[in-house]
């Protein structure tokens, strides 16, 4: 087999132009007319300022690409499209050859004897998704009117996302998102390749089931040949095709299981599929696979029905967050970008992601990265928060294509733990008003939910992928309409804090069985907001800032939420400053509580990781990479082994958890003390965990102490410090009165700063306690090895970052900017 790219790295001359018009402009491929637009200076920037509302026309039009390229066909050929967004026809060379109506497909077509040997010319033409939902949804109006999207965007496979969400903007993309290429074969082809483990008794039987096509009648001989992650080993085996199909399989004896993030290395074999003809190679496939088993074991107890991943037969908690498209335009993301975002989960030692249903199926870059970094994924099918037409043969028909190429695609990765069916569709016919006995379409769209999420896809996912657990919604019960977030059975989404405006001590009343959704906003950092609010603008209720806020209400929520806990700001950049912190503290005061209770509570993924566009938004991680408050936080809150204080009034109660799968034995250190480090009373206990345990070490009242005086309480601490022998692990302070009602004074914060190697070291001492000190370097985007972190009088806390390139310590120490609680307000 040989394959020609028709991107424009592979000197294909591409150019677009909108249809209708004359001028043909220069394009690239894959890309989009967004894009290419931004490129050529014709539309300002969309993620600045208002300019997105400008640039609406450009989805509201019809476009046309064209490619010339040079051929030798011979043998059977293909033009292959592996993304094309979304409304599309094909034309080669002046015939025909299809239309597309999905984003998420592969389409393939023979170009036997359309395609010349020498100048081709390529054309597609693509139709306005925006004008066809419209027109759709004039014609069966199917979901309430939100205002968050495009209304009738459920008729059209695209990410739901690009037409807007409450954290995006409506800028639907359109054009050749992936790859475009030539296949020339010989004989015969690999159609399809199904690779399967079978894990007993110390070993693994990697099976490869083979199905070709074939043109001619030669002898097809398949081939599997497995590598060990070193290269050192090579198991190999061989099988004469019976007509098209086949099966072979190596014993691998002793294999380097592949484990979760935090519990083991991720080895991957390197595994070859060959098929051949008369000793030529006619095609192969050549894949890393991770050799593991995943289990979902949802089993009776004492309050309901666990939901626990289990992964090599090790039940794992899942620490992790929800993963949406990291850019609006999805072919402006790298390489690089992708790995930051993958690695920053792994250091905050998060062990899965949920890919959200609402975005799209990720490429190959995303999950090699995940299989690399032990980062397993909840992964969603493409449905979210809106009644689809299920009950439309010709729209099932394009998700069976749409379920078949994707499953088949990805069913070898070691990072997918789970298929689910959807985003919150349940909860909205169970809870948001959908379900309307006397509408007769609501009925039939109902009915037409049911059979398809609990009967026609998990029977599609069984056939294709039958060694992965399948769950029909997200939040769900597993039965139909029967409460989506139940806290005895299924996953659960809470959003009380969030949109129902309760305090973060509501966290603690929920103990889900999986916490697969839950979130607080934050804006971004100053330089984020930079990129897209002049100075003027930098006010919560501004235009600018309100039009990059997409929550309703967002940033009075936020405000709202703020003055429980901290004074009023003294200036803008403090607001962005506190609201990090307000986020961070939210949704630590969750994710201790539920991993107190690992006995009952199997795992928390937090709204969301990441941003598709600089905005206020849930993200831990902004849309320029730029790690929040937050994800330094689940960098602690997620750490193996947890220090947590359960805090309730006076009475202080101090936890340790552990992911280990060892017996673990340290001690706490504890004491009560005033603002200025003096010591009212302390101790010291011995903590001794087993296996994967979460226990309460010691229980301490201090009535007694903090009513001494009418202040008392706003003027004393309780510090828990963990230890195993002498090496400390982790610091958690609990305060007996809201942050914002703790009598601080000017901490006196000194940070020393020297240098090692490549790194930038950072010692930072105080006087009296700053909480949530930042620290930050102007001009760079460090990413430190902690931040917004507690300094108390008489200690150091020590930090680093990566030198940026270039710089000398002195621009370090001059780029230094520092800030703690108390700067935000004094």
């Amino acid at each position: 087999m040989k394959s020609q790219s028709l991107s424009s790295a592979s000197q294909v001359v591409w150019t677009f132009r909108q249809a209708g018009t004359d001028e043909w402009m220069p394009a690239t491929v894959p890309g989009g007319v967004h894009t290419d637009l931004l490129a050529l200076g014709r539309i300002p920037d969309p993620f600045v300022a208002d300019n997105e509302l400008k640039v609406q026309w450009v989805a509201e039009a019809d476009w046309e690409y064209r490619g010339v390229f040079e051929a030798s066909p011979g043998g059977r050929m293909f033009l292959v499209a592996d993304g094309l967004d979304t409304l599309a026809e094909v034309y080669l060379n002046g015939q025909r050859l299809g239309e597309t109506e999905n984003m998420f497909r592969t389409y393939r077509w023979p170009v036997d004897g359309i395609l010349r040997s020498g100048q081709n010319e390529l054309r597609i033409l693509f139709r306005s998704a925006v004008k066809y939902c419209l027109k759709r949804n004039a014609e069966k109006p199917l979901t309430p009117k939100t205002g968050m999207s495009l209304e009738g965007s459920v008729f059209v496979r695209k990410a739901p996302c690009h037409f807007g969400w409450d954290w995006g903007p409506k800028l639907p993309p359109i054009g050749i998102w992936r790859d475009l290429r030539l296949e020339q074969y010989a004989s015969a082809r690999l159609e399809d390749v199904h690779l399967r483990q079978q894990h007993r008794n110390g070993t693994v039987t990697l099976s490869a089931a083979v199905r070709a096509e074939r043109w001619d009648n030669v002898h097809l001989v398949a081939h599997l040949k497995v590598t060990t992650p070193n290269g050192r080993r090579t198991y190999e085996t061989h099988l004469p095709l019976e007509g098209n199909q086949g099966q072979l399989a190596v014993r691998i004896r002793n294999p380097q299981l592949w484990w979760p993030n935090g519990y083991g290395e991720q080895p991957l074999y390197d595994v070859e599929v060959s098929l051949e003809a008369e000793g030529t190679v006619q095609d192969r496939k050549q894949v890393k696979m991770g050799l593991r088993t995943v289990e979902l074991v949802r089993e009776p107890d004492a309050w309901g029905e666990s939901f626990t991943f289990v992964v090599n037969g090790v039940p794992v908690f899942m620490k992790g967050s929800d993963w949406i498209p990291a850019d609006s335009f999805p072919t402006r993301m790298s390489e690089a970008q992708y790995e930051h975002l993958i690695r920053s989960a792994a250091e905050s030692h998060q062990n899965m992601l949920r890919i959200w249903g609402g975005g799209f199926y990720e490429d190959e870059r995303f999950y090699d990265l995940c299989d690399r970094y032990g980062m397993l994924l909840w992964h969603d099918f493409m449905f979210a928060c809106y009644i689809y037409p299920h009950d439309e043969p010709e729209f099932i028909e394009n998700l069976r294509h749409e379920v078949n190429d994707n499953v088949r695609r990805l069913r070898h990765r070691a990072c997918i733990a789970l298929w689910c069916g959807n985003n919150e569709m349940e909860q909205g016919w169970a809870d948001w008003g959908w379900t309307n006995p006397n509408d007769p379409l609501r009925v039939l769209e109902r009915e037409a939910y049911e059979k398809f999420f609990y009967h026609t896809l998990p029977e599609w996912v069984h056939e294709l992928d039958p060694d992965r657990p399948y769950w029909p919604s997200s939040a769900s019960s597993n039965v139909p309409f029967q409460a989506p977030n139940s806290p005895e059975r299924g996953d659960m989404h809470y959003w009380d804090v969030w949109h129902g405006r309760k305090p973060f001590t509501a966290y603690r009343q929920q103990f889900p069985r999986f916490m697969s959704e839950f979130g607080f906003q934050s804006l971004p950092p100053m330089e984020t907001i930079a990129t897209y609010a002049d100075p003027e603008d930098w006010n919560m209720t501004s235009y600018i800032m309100e039009h990059h806020q997409r929550s309703g209400n967002g940033n009075g929520l936020m405000v709202a939420q703020m003055t429980d806990s901290f004074r009023l700001p003294k200036d803008f950049p403090s607001l962005s400053y506190l609201s990090m912190v307000l986020q961070a503290e939210g949704i630590r005061y969750g994710v201790e509580h539920w991993r107190r209770n690992k006995h009952r509570v199997s795992g928390t993924l937090y709204w969301q990781l990441n941003d598709c566009w600089p905005v206020a938004s849930w993200s831990s991680i902004d849309y320029y990479g730029r790690w929040k408050a937050l994800h330094y936080a689940a960098k602690r809150f997620y750490a193996p082994i947890l220090l947590s204080i359960e805090d309730q009034g006076a009475l202080m109660e101090v936890h340790v958890t552990s992911d280990l799968t060892e017996p673990w034995q340290g001690q706490v250190r504890w004491a009560l003390q005033t603002l200025d480090g003096e010591t009212l009373r302390s101790g010291e206990v011995a903590v001794s965990l087993a296996a994967l345990q979460s226990a309460k070490v010691c229980s301490l009242d201090f009535q007694t102490e903090i009513e001494a005086t009418l202040d008392r309480k706003r003027e004393v601490i309780f510090v828990a410090d963990l230890y195993q022998g002498e090496k400390h692990l982790a610091t958690s302070v609990a305060t007996f009165v809201p942050n914002k009602h703790l009598k601080l004074v000017e901490p006196g914060l000194n940070v020393q700063v020297s240098r090692s190697g490549k790194q930038a070291i950072f010692e930072v001492t105080a006087h009296s306690l700053a909480r949530f000190v930042e620290l930050k370097l102007a001009g760079a985007d460090a990413i430190f090895s902690d931040n917004y972190f507690d300094v108390l009088p008489g200690r150091k806390v020590q930090v680093t970052c990566v030198l940026p390139q270039g710089w000398t310590l002195a621009q370090v120490k001059k780029a230094l900017r520092v800030q703690s609680l108390y700067h935000s307000f004094a």
